[in-house]
């Protein structure tokens, strides 16, 4: 593959467009590199050269033809006191596209090259001044959908996350120490510690790393939002629940069976939590060829989906399409709601009996129409969700497969090392686990990392960043 950050050319000067595209009061376009405060004196009135680091000046914006573009602030920010630990220079001018485009042209003409998505992040992080795990923080803050996320991405960022890293590397590599130092003198008889300390230590922090591993269920959730469901048969009031969710009229609501007919989509924000919420066709028996297609959809959302609501007829009651659905999905993430629980009880039914008929941990009863019993399906969402309790605040989470990835491996290689020392293997053999655990660590905080992960990690950052 082409690595798009390869090769790299240190002090190369670049620039973009640091702002989002469209119109706004003001835009930022960024410059960076050994060549910044030459390419910036060339657009720029003022004497650029003779500034001091981190400092504001206001000006004009001319073309290599001296033609004037906008007025504008420029801010300089010189050499490692920078974000990319290159010389670097922020100009601010006018919001709107036109003049945006005109000032990074006149830029590009004067000497620089444009970034590429997320180059200035790159270069942070090659010249030292965070390491992989912090520079994919900056894009997590960038991206975060709530709080909590952004909380998460925030201490990431601090290299909480790092250090916990570095504290595993640096209890492993004793370890990794002694086990080389068995190998490569056998005989001399080095007994540096006992085979049960290191066994109880690895024991350790291979349980410190599961920990940690774990909270990727929660990160998850915190950093992409989580998928939710609408299934039922049709007329059960699916469309009518997913406005009620919205607290808008998203969906039509009618009373002829088959209304809805695709997959019908809407971001929600519920609990603090992102959802990406679905209203699918009525799944029953039918010979019409589209409303067959809408159910084929409907099926493959509910098997796709982090949490499905499955939406019963309260006033009807259930029927043989109904007990089809309650066999098809999986209980662990499904809530049954009961709606229209506004026309059951006119006609004077038990709803305990109704409720304790179906054996699924979550059941809920509400009208959608009548915005009766919200609060208690969001409460059952919030438990489904945090089956294990909420994480607290100050937890280091993981939010990234990619890291979730090495220290699974990283798990995997230190038991093997265990099992080997348990059952007398030669060293030479745990050796190499040993490497490959260490190895997988330094790929989540960038001291071992391959140029084709780079590329791809920093290739999804925005242009600018």
């Amino acid at each position: 593959m082409e690595f798009i950050h390869q090769p790299y050319i240190p002090g190369e000067t670049i620039a973009a467009i640091a702002t989002p595209p469209g119109e706004g009061g003001v835009a930022i376009i960024r410059i960076s590199g050994n060549l910044a405060l030459d390419v910036a004196s060339k657009v720029f009135s003022g004497p650029v050269h003779s500034y001091r680091s981190h400092t504001a000046h206001f000006g004009k914006i001319h073309n290599e033809k001296g033609e004037h573009i906008d007025d504008a602030l420029v801010l300089v920010m010189l050499n490692k006191k920078s974000y990319t630990g290159e010389s670097t220079v922020e100009i601010h001018c006018h919001g709107g596209s036109l003049v945006t485009r005109k000032v990074l042209e006149a830029i590009l003409k004067a000497g620089a090259r444009a970034a590429l998505p997320g180059e200035f992040t790159f270069r942070a992080y090659m010249n030292g001044k965070m390491d992989l795990a912090q520079a994919e923080a900056v894009q997590e803050l960038i991206c975060a959908k709530n709080d909590r996320a952004l909380q998460a991405a925030e201490n990431q960022l601090k290299g909480n996350l790092s250090q916990r890293i570095s504290t595993f590397q640096q209890a492993l590599t004793q370890t990794a120490a002694i086990l080389e130092a068995w190998v490569d003198f056998p005989e001399e008889g080095l007994e540096f510690t006992t085979l049960d300390e290191i066994c109880a230590d690895l024991e350790k922090v291979t349980g410190e790393m599961e920990k940690l591993a774990n909270t990727f269920h929660d990160g998850k959730i915190l950093n992409d939002g989580i998928s939710l469901c609408l299934i039922g048969c049709p007329n059960v009031g699916k469309s009518s629940l997913m406005n009620a969710l919205l607290d808008k009229d998203r969906a039509i609501v009618s009373h002829i069976p088959g209304t809805t007919r695709d997959v019908l989509e809407e971001s929600l924000r519920l609990n603090g939590l992102h959802f990406k919420l679905s209203d699918t066709a009525g799944i029953r028996e039918t010979a019409e060829n589209i409303e067959q297609e809408g159910i084929r959809r409907s099926k493959k959302a509910m098997n796709e989906s982090d949490l499905i609501l499955l939406v019963l007829d309260a006033h009807k009651g259930l029927d043989y399409e109904d007990e089809i659905l309650l066999q098809q999905v999986p209980k662990e993430k499904t809530i049954i709601v009961w709606n229209k629980i506004d026309l059951w009880k006119e006609k004077g039914e038990s709803i305990h009996s109704l409720l304790t008929g179906i054996k699924f941990p979550h059941v809920v009863h509400l009208s959608a129409k009548e915005r009766i019993g919200l609060e208690n399906l969001h409460q059952a969402i919030d438990a489904v969700i945090w089956q294990n309790g909420h994480p607290p605040k100050d937890e280091i989470i993981i939010t990234n497969v990619r890291h979730k990835e090495a220290l699974n491996n990283a798990i995997m290689a230190t038991q093997r090392v265990q099992i080997g020392l348990k059952q007398s293997l030669s060293p030479e053999f745990l050796t190499l686990d040993m490497r490959h655990c260490l190895s997988e660590l330094g790929k989540m905080i960038g001291t071992n990392i391959s140029e084709d992960i780079l590329s791809a990690i920093f290739s999804k950052f925005c242009i600018g960043k």
